[in-house]
């Protein structure tokens, strides 16, 4: 059980992504993100330094909860159509449930300070990686039809990652046919049928 400590922590966590995501890092005041919690500006002193380590936090933990997300799916999957798959699937349909720490994540990097800029980077770095390396296992494979392994990754992720900024839940696509949708145009990116992989 999480002690009140805590509670108010992951509280004050809550409210600064929902503030910063409304109305950006910039506009957004330790003022505000007490107010949205319902304590005193001061008391956020007792869990965070600054406005800093609260977006700091936010963004780490964002990609930290991605990349352990990530782990538990690629694990399941074979070939490197398969895994191009199953990374495109899970993409889409884990941020179009995250979309305010998404927003955050893309939009807000030009905001954190450099300890906190390198970290959240190299988080990007290493996922960006995972793709990468699939890409390559696909041109090896003799499947994949890939210019510039760099550019290629960066652009899938690109793709996979706008879809939140225009889907939302109940419209005309489930989320389910939405990463069909996109599992297909991935797949058709580098060349691939687009029942190529299964996922």
């Amino acid at each position: 059980m999480l002690d009140r400590s805590q509670n108010t922590r992951d509280a004050i966590l809550d409210a600064a992504k929902a503030l910063i995501a409304e109305r950006s890092y910039g506009a957004v005041s330790m003022r505000d993100i007490a107010s949205a919690v319902g304590i005193r500006q001061s008391a956020i002193y007792n869990h965070f330094p600054s406005k800093q380590a609260i977006l700091g936090d936010l963004m780490m933990a964002h990609m930290e909860r991605l990349l352990a997300a990530w782990a538990q799916v690629r694990q399941f999957h074979g070939t490197a159509a398969d895994r191009l798959a199953a990374f495109a699937r899970f993409h889409v349909t884990y941020h179009v449930d995250q979309t305010d720490a998404v927003f955050i994540a893309y939009m807000e990097l030009r905001s954190l300070e450099e300890r906190y800029f390198e970290a959240v980077n190299e988080m990007r770095r290493r996922y960006e990686y995972e793709l990468r390396t699939i890409l390559a296992d696909g041109i090896d494979e003799g499947g994949f039809k890939v210019r510039d392994i760099a550019i290629t990754a960066r652009a899938i992720i690109a793709m996979l990652t706008g879809v939140t900024t225009w889907y939302s839940e109940g419209g005309r696509l489930t989320t389910g046919a939405l990463a069909d949708i996109y599992v297909e145009m991935t797949l058709m990116s580098v060349g691939l049928e687009a029942g190529a992989g299964r996922t």
